[in-house]
């Protein structure tokens, strides 16, 4: 299983297609709020080298923002890709 991180903070529209997305595809993730939890907003900083939410590390691969195509790289979601 792959180890899947979401940094999020509250009022955060891409946050939440984020989480829609993973539970549309049923990927079990850590949800680190980073405005609850200043651990999580320096391990996201200091880390990542983010200081942006959705920020996603899937892996030790960190992807800021809704990349799509690179989420379901990582994540092999194989059923979400076209087909040519």
């Amino acid at each position: 299983m792959k180890n899947v991180k979401l940094y999020t903070q509250p009022a955060c529209p891409p946050c939440e297609f984020v989480k829609n997305y993973f539970q549309m595809h049923g990927v079990k993730y850590e949800l680190l709020n980073i405005k609850e939890n200043q651990a999580a907003r320096n391990e996201l900083i200091n880390d990542h080298g983010s200081m942006s939410t959705p920020t996603i590390v899937i892996d030790g691969e960190v992807i800021i923002g809704f990349e799509q195509e690179r989420i379901d790289e990582l994540l092999d979601l194989s059923s979400s890709k076209m087909k040519d």
